[in-house]
C-alpha cells in the first residue's frame, strides 16, 4: 500500500500570548505561551489534499492578529497554486481553519455534518459560542453545499485511500482529526482536538470547549488512531517546528517521516 507525504505549512504566529488564553486549568496564568498557525498538505503522486485553509489578512485585521503569509501564497514552495486544490478537509469552521475557504474556489470540502449543524444552529445566538466563527466563512461553506462541492461525514469517513477523518468533538461540535498512512506509520493531524502537546500529554483541556467530556475522551482516541504517540501532531504547537525537519522553505515542515531523532 502506498503512503502519503505530509507537510505542515506555518502561515501565522502569536509570540505574545498568556497561558490563561489557552488552558482552563493552569498554575501560572500570566506566563507567556506562544501559538503557531498551520495548514497541512497531503500528497501522493498527483493526488493533493489540503487540510484547513488558515485565515487571510482581512480576517487578521478584524481579529487583531497578523499573518506572516497569505494561505494561498504559502503553498508556493510545494509547487502548488490555490487553483490546484480540489480536495479540502475542513477540520472545523473556526476562523483560523476555515478563514481562507474563499481562496480555494475549486475545492470540494469534507466536513462533519455535526459541524455545519452547530455553526448554523441556535447556539450561535450566544456571543461567547459564536466568537471563534465568522459568518462569511460559514456562508462560504454553505455555498459549497449548494454548489454540490461539500461531502459530509458522520463520525468516521474515508476521504481517499489511506486518508480518513474521525469526529472527535470537544473543541467544536464537529471537530474532526485526520488520519494519514505515512512512511512512519499512521499519523494523526489532531488540529484543534489537541492544540498543543501539553493538552494531550498532560490531559489539560483547552479553553474553548463545547463538550469537556468529548475533549478529554478525544485525547485517548487520537492516541489510539496513531501508530505511536509521537505521530499525533497538535494543531498549534510551536514545538512542531522543532520536532520535524524543514522542507522546501523555512516555514514548511515534513511530518510523514516522523520526528527528528532524539527531538521528541
Amino acid at each position: 500500500m502506498s503512503t502519503w507525504e505530509v507537510h505542515a505549512v506555518k502561515y501565522a504566529e502569536q509570540l505574545v500570548r498568556k497561558r490563561a488564553e489557552h488552558f482552563i486549568f493552569t498554575d501560572n496564568h500570566e506566563a507567556n505561551y506562544p501559538i503557531d498557525y498551520f495548514m497541512w498538505v497531503l500528497r501522493r503522486g498527483d493526488e493533493v489534499i489540503l487540510v484547513d485553509t488558515g485565515f487571510d489578512k482581512v480576517e487578521a485585521d478584524h481579529r487583531g492578529r497578523e499573518v506572516l503569509r497569505e494561505p494561498d501564497v504559502a503553498l508556493a514552495p510545494l509547487g502548488l497554486k490555490a487553483a490546484d486544490i480540489t480536495q479540502l478537509i475542513v477540520t472545523h469552521l473556526h476562523f483560523d481553519h476555515a478563514g481562507g475557504l474563499h481562496l480555494f474556489p475549486n475545492a470540494t470540502i469534507h466536513l462533519q455534518a455535526a459541524e455545519m449543524a452547530y455553526a448554523t444552529g441556535p447556539c450561535m445566538c450566544h456571543d461567547v459560542i459564536r466568537y471563534p466563527f465568522t459568518a462569511d466563512h460559514v456562508c462560504e461553506a454553505v455555498r459549497r453545499v449548494y454548489s454540490g462541492r461539500c461531502i459530509f461525514h458522520d463520525g468516521d469517513g474515508e476521504v481517499a485511500e489511506g486518508v480518513t477523518v474521525h469526529c472527535i468533538g470537544g473543541h467544536s461540535r464537529g471537530m474532526q482529526c485526520v488520519r494519514v498512512r505515512t512512511e512512519a506509520g499512521w499519523l494523526v493531524l489532531a488540529s484543534d482536538a489537541s492544540h498543543f502537546y501539553e493538552n494531550i500529554r498532560e490531559r489539560t483541556p483547552f479553553l474553548i470547549v463545547v463538550d469537556l467530556e468529548d475533549m478529554m475522551n478525544g485525547f485517548d482516541r487520537l492516541e489510539a488512531l496513531a501508530s505511536s504517540n509521537e505521530l499525533v501532531v497538535p494543531g498549534h504547537d510551536p514545538l512542531v517546528t522543532q520536532y520535524f525537519p524543514q522542507d522546501k522553505a523555512d516555514y514548511v515542515f515534513r511530518l510523514d517521516k516522523g520526528p527528528i531523532a532524539g527531538s521528541f
